[in-house]
């Protein structure tokens, strides 16, 4: 038994995805709230969601840019450069919506907001040129994966604003998984996928936390 346990290959795909299911944005309270799908405070909050992940993700080269220039397994070159390629439209999308939305709302300590999310994409760029194999493509399957329900309450804020909804065209789940499944093993692969996962799953709960304490902090300044 204990023989055939060591044998089973893990599935990477499956650990994955209940990792972004449980630790990403899917699992944040923030990102489900009246305060930011519904009622008069909605379209503040989003313009303020929307402002913030561009500052994190919309400008090339980010993440799956870098770990595209940086990748060393030529298995992942397709995936990569569809990830690339839709990520392009992700960022007019997400323009679209700032348009519409407006600019981010006053908030009570905001001078120190841009620079931090500044350091956050710094420290995302490094997991995306880590030499420990697994982490750099653990960190972008992360990303896909958990910009899937990012999406979802980006789509409802756009249609509110009367805007057109374009459909995605990053990777989807199968696409992520037979990526993952694909993988060459390596000693503590799912260590390393689960490292650079977590690291990119850490700053988008980070953000959203930081996105609630900012429209309490409007809301307390009323």
């Amino acid at each position: 038994m204990l023989a055939q346990i060591l044998c089973d290959p893990v599935d990477h795909g499956g650990l994955m995805v209940s990792l972004v299911a449980g630790e990403g944005c899917a699992a944040h309270p923030w990102l489900h709230s009246a305060e930011l799908n519904a009622g008069t405070t909605a379209t503040g909050n989003i313009a303020d969601l929307v402002h913030m992940f561009s500052l994190l993700h919309g400008t090339a080269p980010g993440l799956i840019e870098t770990v595209a220039r940086e990748n060393v397994w030529a298995g992942a070159d397709a995936f990569l450069r569809e990830a690339c390629a839709g990520f392009v439209l992700e960022r007019a999308y997400l323009a679209d919506v700032i348009a519409s939305a407006g600019p981010t709302p006053s908030t009570p300590g905001d001078s120190g907001t841009v620079s931090a999310i500044l350091a956050q994409r710094q420290s995302l760029d490094t997991i995306a040129r880590s030499e420990r194999f697994g982490c750099a493509i653990g960190a972008a399957v992360a990303l896909l994966l958990d910009w899937q329900p990012l999406r979802a309450t980006i789509d409802g804020a756009a249609e509110r604003l009367g805007l057109a909804v374009p459909a995605t065209r990053l990777p989807d789940d199968e696409t992520c998984r037979a990526l993952l499944a694909a993988l060459p093993e390596r000693p503590r692969l799912d260590r390393t996928l689960a490292f650079g996962a977590r690291q990119l799953l850490a700053h988008h709960s980070g953000l959203l936390d930081y996105l609630s304490i900012r429209a309490d902090a409007r809301g307390c300044a009323v």
